[in-house]
Parts: structure tokens; sequence; C-alpha cells
């Protein structure tokens, strides 16, 4: 049976580049406390949230995973083949993730001497280039090649199990979607009945299973929009509706983060994150849907080559930049503030030069890797496993002849 494949959809371009910016803007303003305005009006709350916006990464991987599940479904019964699935999450985030832990190690934490005995250090690469350094305190909260790299350890967990989950919500996707979001919902609610501490519970696989569910959900219905969308002899009409739902779910988004940013103790931020979790998700589910059937520059914006090569090097530049920041903080680039008590003393010059210093290396060292590295070494292994594959054939039909 002849192969199906999802379309490719480039306003999900813009909508990745929005969330993983925001993020970043987040970490970066950590260490600058540079608070954003647009004329009169404060975006504090957007960036003191900025780390919400993870979720909506974690949204967007289940949409477009489970999207060729989906179309091949549609298109005559094929399926993605677990080997093939394995074999591309692999080639796209395994070299880069491990070029970039290993240059951590060996460029930062090592010669700065910032583990605190020698006990820890084999443990925390171990568990960091097997992507389950966020099961462990030390290895977790307690590392110096960076927590906030948990997202991709979440992504490798879901992938070992997205081929049998993908292909159970073809067949069932209410059964199997209610029940992932179910599991995240009786595992949230423990976790905020039976702890007081949320650090090491909020950001695990479990806690996300609605989000990818949601994801999933988007995906089912994405294909049939996009058909009637097709068939519409009114287009405008419908562009004018998508981008009305668009809007509203950006003035969504606004209220929930600002309630969220409300919280300012560890336990209220994170047990806040887990009970706005499916409401936000669905929110950004709204735009994410909504983008691609919106007035055209709207689309233009989100989907252009800009955004294309923006997209593919934000792995890379969310791997980076949190790192980076803190370690030109270290070098005291752009100038020394060790004689302020907090970043924000040394006045609003050094803020925004250090915000944009910060920015514009993380992206130029992100483009680096991703050219240098993620695609040579991907190019690298698809080759290998081509020559693999055939040999096995070869062998196979040996084998065959000579029975």
């Amino acid at each position: 049976m002849a192969r199906s494949s999802s379309p490719r959809i480039p306003e999900l371009d813009g909508f990745r580049v929005l969330l993983v910016f925001i993020v970043a803007w987040f970490h970066i303003w950590q260490q600058s406390w540079l608070t954003p305005h647009i004329g009169r009006v404060s975006l504090d709350f957007l960036v003191r949230s900025g780390y919400m916006e993870v979720d909506g990464t974690i949204l967007l991987s289940g949409f477009l995973l489970f999207l060729p599940w989906v179309y091949g479904r549609r298109e005559g019964g094929w399926m993605p083949g677990t080997r093939d699935f394995y074999r591309r999450r692999v080639a796209r985030i395994v070299p880069s993730f491990v070029f970039i832990i290993l240059a951590m190690f060996f460029g930062v934490a090592l010669p700065q001497g910032l583990y605190r005995s020698q006990g820890d250090i084999l443990p925390d690469l171990l568990a960091h280039l097997t992507f389950t350094f966020n099961w462990f305190y030390k290895t977790y909260l307690g590392s110096p090649l960076g927590g906030f790299t948990w997202t991709i350890a979440v992504e490798m967990q879901m992938y070992l199990l997205f081929p049998w989950i993908a292909r159970a919500a073809v067949k069932k996707p209410l059964a199997v979607l209610l029940g992932l979001c179910a599991v995240s919902a009786y595992a949230r609610g423990w976790f905020l009945w039976r702890y007081t501490e949320y650090q090491m519970v909020v950001n695990q696989l479990i806690c996300f299973f609605d989000v990818y569910a949601i994801g999933m959900g988007a995906a089912l219905a994405f294909p049939e929009l996009k058909a009637r969308y097709e068939r519409a002899g009114k287009k405008l009409l419908w562009q004018l509706l998508a981008t009305a739902l668009m809007a509203l779910g950006f003035f969504l988004s606004v209220i929930l983060l600002k309630e969220q940013a409300r919280s300012f103790s560890y336990p209220d931020i994170q047990s806040g994150q887990m009970l706005r979790r499916p409401a936000w998700a669905l929110i950004l589910c709204c735009i994410m849907l909504s983008l691609p059937f919106a007035l055209k520059p709207i689309r233009l914006l989100f989907g252009n080559p800009v955004m294309r090569f923006l997209a593919g090097i934000s792995m890379n530049f969310y791997l980076i930049h949190q790192q980076l920041a803190v370690q030109l903080k270290r070098w005291g680039i752009p100038s020394d503030i060790s004689g302020y008590e907090n970043p924000g003393q040394a006045g609003l010059e050094w803020q925004l030069r250090y915000t944009l210093l910060s920015f514009g290396l993380s992206l130029a060292a992100a483009a680096l890797v991703t050219y240098l590295v993620e695609k040579p070494a991907a190019w690298g292994l698809k080759k290998l496993w081509a020559r693999r594959d055939r040999r096995r054939e070869e062998k196979r039909l040996k084998s065959a002849g000579q029975a």
C-alpha cells in the first residue's frame, strides 16, 4: 500500500517560534529582570509566566506526531512503522542534545568546578544521556547541565510509547484520548493532595498525557477542517471566523497568564501550572487550529521563510539559550555587574544590551549546531540505517533462495 504523508502546515512554524521565544524570554528575564513594555502597557505578566509556553510545544508535538497516523487512516489504512518513527526521532533529537550536553559538561561544568562532589559527576552525565535526568533531584534540579532541558526528556520518554498510543487512538480515539486525560487528571490531583512541594512532579510525563491527548485530538480534527475549507465556496467567511477564534484564543490566554503570573511562591506557581494545564492546552489548541485558516496577512506572518528557518533551529536555540545567558553573566558580558545586588540596579542600558546579546548569540549558536551537527549527523544516521537495511534484505533474499 502506498505510503501516505501529512501536509506541511507553514503557519505552525510561527506558532512554534512564538512559544519558544517566550520561554527563552522568561529564562533571559530571570537573569536581566528587564520588564518589557509596549508604550504604557506592561508585559510583565507574559514574561513572568513564560514557562507556561513549554506546554504549547508539547501540545504541538502531540499534534504533529499523530497527524501522519490520522492521514494514513483516512487515505487507506497505512500506518507509520515503529522502527522508522524511532529512527526519525533519534536523528532529530539525539545528535544535537548529546553534543550540547557534552559541550556544557566538558566546557562549563567540569572546568568551572560546578559539581558539589565527585560522586555527582558520572550519574548526572549518564542520566542526561539516557533522558532520565528529570526523575532524580540531583540530576534535574541540582544539575549544572541545565534542568530546563527536561522538556527533551519528557519528549523522548513519550516517543517510546507513542507508536502504540497512536495505533490505539486511531482505532478508538475517544476512549484512548479520554483515558490519557484521566490519567493526567488523577496524577496531578494526587500530587496536589499528597505534596506541598511540586518541583519534582510538575514536569513529569504523566502530568502531560492530557496535553498530548489534546494535541492528538486537534490532529484528528484538522484533516476534516482542511477538507471543508478547501470545498467552501466562501473562503473569506472561513478566514474571518478562524481569525476571530484565534483572537479569542489570544484574549483568553492573556486572562489565564495574568492569573498565573500573580503566583509568586514556587508551590503556588507549580500548583497553578498543574491546575491550569488542561485549560491552557485547550486555549493554545484553539489558536493552533485557527492559524492555518486565518486571514492571509496573519498566515503570512506566521508562515514564511524566516519563520521556517527559525523553527528549524528552535530546538537547539531552546537547549542553548539559558546556559549561554548564565555564562555571559559569569564572564561579565556585556559589562561586569558584580557590584550590584541584582541586575536591575545596573540600569536599563545594560539590561537591553544583555538581553539582545543573549538572544543574538543563542540564535547564532543554534544555527551553527543545527547545520554543523544536527543535519550532518541525521544524514549520516540515515545512510547508516539504509546500508543496514540493504544488508538485512540481501541476507533475507539469500536465505530464501537457499531454502
